[in-house]
């Protein structure tokens, strides 16, 4: 089975309308900081500076961000790093007129030239970015695995598929989401405690990600889940097959998530480099001979798994 992810081209309509009014933006202002180097700091009553070929640089720099926003407004999917370094630029320069702000350096009507240079372009920007990534994990296949095909065709480092296992007993199926994530480490570490009582009450324990087969075997062995059933499902055949979603904006960063991700942080759950799909839903799903007996769907990200009402008496 092949259906591999493959992101969408193009930008979204209201995005290249951003990007090019900001590629024209940018070529304005550097080729007026250029042919007019003095003229800001004469308005707002400021010394002119004594080598105003360095502001005619900055002035030269803007100007060709716009020639890569231009660009970019072809195929912000495919451009998104044009994007991301203009976002940044974008972030970092009210910080520095903050800094220069509180030190005295420049007056405060300076900062009229931040409203246009960087805070009206922090929305579309960062909604391309999110746009752009979330374009990465979409599969363009029309049809969905089936349940029997990610039984039959998602096998543990062992080589036994869900559905040999399921047919021996109940099986406890985790599926987490990318490595990195806090959520995932804490409900790991809450797996390697209750592993005993699962399989004292008849579970089998398995457990998918979107990570390698020797990402698995390291996991295993910090979380002590050595003995459990790690599926490596890259293509995320099983998450498909089980209906598991990529979450929304706020299923992923709302407050809500900010919040219990900053307690789970303070408890030892830190945060990891990602690896999989950073969109991906987590889930929990009791199969046994073939079916799907019980399930828990994340309805956001920092969801804690309710472990007791699906190992309660089949």
């Amino acid at each position: 089975m092949t259906n591999r992810p493959r992101a969408a081209s193009a930008s979204p309509s209201w995005g290249r309308a951003w990007l090019r009014a900001a590629g024209i933006y940018n070529v304005a202002w550097g080729a007026f900081v250029i042919l007019a180097p003095h003229a800001l700091f004469d308005a707002f009553g400021m010394p002119r500076l004594n080598y105003p070929e360095i502001w005619q640089c900055v002035g030269m720099i803007v100007g060709v961000y716009g020639v890569g926003y231009w660009i970019a407004a072809g195929d912000s999917r495919r451009h998104w790093p044009i994007v991301l370094v203009g976002l940044l630029g974008k972030l970092l320069g009210p910080l520095g007129f903050a800094a220069a702000l509180a030190r005295g350096v420049f007056p405060p009507q300076f900062g009229l030239t931040i409203v246009t240079n960087d805070l009206v372009w922090w929305i579309p920007f960062g909604l391309l970015l999110w746009d752009a990534a979330r374009s990465q994990g979409e599969h363009t296949s029309e049809r969905a695995p089936t349940l029997a095909e990610a039984l039959d065709g998602v096998r543990s480092a062992q080589g036994r598929s869900l559905r040999e296992l399921s047919e021996e007993r109940p099986l406890m199926l985790v599926l987490t989401r990318h490595s990195g994530c806090t959520f995932c480490r804490e409900m790991l570490a809450e797996l390697a405690q209750r592993q005993a009582e699962l399989r004292a009450r008849g579970f089998e324990l398995g457990i998918v990600s979107m990570s390698s087969a020797e990402r698995n075997a390291r996991t295993a062995r910090e979380y002590g889940l050595e003995s459990a059933a790690w599926f490596s499902d890259p293509e995320r055949i099983a998450y498909r097959a089980l209906e598991l979603q990529r979450g929304t904006f706020r299923q992923l960063f709302g407050l809500g998530v900010f919040f219990r991700g900053v307690r789970a942080g303070l408890r030892g759950h830190g945060i990891g480099a990602l690896d999989g799909d950073g969109f991906q839903m987590p889930g929990a799903f009791v199969l046994h001979r073939g079916r799907v007996v019980r399930a828990f769907r994340h309805s956001s990200a920092a969801e804690r798994t309710d472990f007791d009402a699906l190992t309660c008496e089949l």
